[in-house]
């Protein structure tokens, strides 16, 4: 009688530290948790980077007030960080409003050349026309033959636009001040000196 409860007694023991199926049990719980843990970090690989807190245009001077910072999955190094400071960089390409602030769109202000040149108009503007946008300029003369129109200038942005509110019916003088490349200017210049009326086109978008 005594050999038989000694068997059960043996049968319902708990296992010990030092018994292998524990330290199995053990190690495969902790890789689960590794695992997961990976898994997790791998999926929120976020970086601090500088958005637009509103539309920057070409010629732009930032300073704090001009970007935000954003937690964002982004790859390399397209897009400023916020461990940098941008302040008194030129932007030399159009940034809306809550856009990352690109590399690329950035450059000192002794390499920026683009200059702001105000192009007044008679002839009504759209009203989505707005400091940011792009814009194509184009000039009509009229001569013997009637009214003819060109092209002067194409994806100009838009610095600031000058509404005349107290136009009536589409006739009083509206100024948009356009950013025109240092290379560009000499002839934007000369195109719109001509005798001719000015109108300043959106794109689409």
């Amino acid at each position: 009688m005594a050999t038989t409860t000694g068997m059960t007694v043996g049968r319902l023991a708990r296992p010990g530290w030092r018994d292998p199926r524990l330290l199995v049990g053990l190690v495969l719980i902790a890789a689960s948790v590794a695992g997961v843990v990976s898994l997790v970090r791998a999926n929120d690989r976020t970086a601090p980077v500088y958005v637009a807190v509103d539309d920057l245009v070409p010629g732009a001077v930032l300073d704090e007030g001009d970007l935000a910072v954003a937690h964002v999955r982004v790859d390399g190094d397209a897009y400023v960080g916020a461990a940098e400071e941008p302040w008194g960089q030129v932007v030399t390409r159009a940034v809306g409003e809550g856009e990352l602030l690109p590399a690329e769109a950035l450059a000192e202000a002794e390499d920026f050349t683009g200059r702001p040149v105000a192009v007044r108009t008679t002839r009504p503007i759209a009203e989505a026309i707005d400091r940011g946008s792009l814009v194509d300029v184009w000039l009509t003369v009229t001569d013997d033959d009637g009214p003819s129109s060109e092209l002067v200038a194409q994806s100009l942005v838009v610095d600031a636009v000058d509404r005349d509110d107290g136009s009536f019916a589409g006739t009083g003088v509206e100024t948009v001040y356009v950013v025109v490349p240092a290379d560009e200017m000499e002839g934007f210049l000369d195109a719109i000196a001509v005798d001719g009326d000015l109108s300043v086109v959106g794109l689409a978008g």
